[in-house]
């Protein structure tokens, strides 16, 4: 028990260590600062399309959340707390390093299909993972989606940014994290309700079907939109 509380003390304090590092930040340029903020105008159209989809993804990951996936792991394969506490952190490292992998990505094949082609393979690993024969398989697909899986955050903030006037970027921020947001806590409780009706492995292939489902609907809507930058190029 001593040790499970430690884990919250010292989050805590990586907590105020945050807020030192972003107290310590320079003071935003005289010409940034001049940039007025705007609600949304000529960009809602596209901004409410995203926000639905980001939805739809955030409601997706939250029936698979890592209290569950560590309960699945414990129940399936009797994982012990340091053996899933091991699993979890290499899951951590794989994830960190997927983000400039996908910034290097997106440079080459472009946002949109950097936030699709590394997601969907993420979501047949998960759904792989959970109908694998042995603890070796199962972490092992787990591990892949780790490194795949959280490619589409770096570049999802960068796209929404990036089709949006400067202006409302603050707006379009906001605007798509409060449904996300709110999509996400509703995943947790429905999992949770459909592993005690008795179908453990449930949500974890549901979640993998709606992302894949999201992913393909987003390609599908947005592939010919490009932020400025890259219409420019192409022309």
């Amino acid at each position: 028990m001593a040790a499970l509380r430690s884990a919250f003390l010292l989050y805590a304090l990586l907590g105020v260590a945050c807020f030192v590092a972003y107290r310590a930040l320079p003071p935003l340029p005289a010409t940034d600062r001049r940039i007025r903020h705007a609600p949304l105008g000529p960009s809602r159209g596209i901004v409410v399309k995203l926000a639905t989809l980001f939805s739809v993804d955030s409601f997706a990951g939250g029936l698979a959340v890592q209290a569950l996936l560590a309960l699945w792991l414990f129940e399936r394969f009797g994982l012990s707390l340091a053996q899933a506490g091991l699993f979890f952190f290499w899951s951590g490292v794989l994830s960190a390093f997927s983000f400039p992998v996908a910034a290097w990505l997106a440079g080459r094949v472009g946002l949109i299909n950097t936030m699709v082609y590394t997601h969907i393979p993420s979501s047949l690993c998960l759904i792989a993972a959970v109908l694998a024969p042995s603890v070796e398989w199962a972490l092992g697909l787990l591990l892949v989606r780790a490194a795949l899986s959280q490619m589409d955050v770096p570049t999802r903030a960068s796209y929404v940014m990036a089709v949006v006037t400067p202006a409302e970027r603050t707006a379009a921020a906001s605007f798509t994290a409060v449904p996300r947001s709110l999509a996400a806590a509703a995943g947790p409780a429905i999992a949770g309700a459909i592993i005690a009706a008795g179908y453990p492995t449930a949500p974890f292939i549901l979640c993998g079907v709606l992302k894949i489902a999201y992913d393909l609907t987003l390609l599908w809507a947005f592939r010919h939109i490009r932020p400025p930058e890259k219409q420019a190029a192409r022309t």
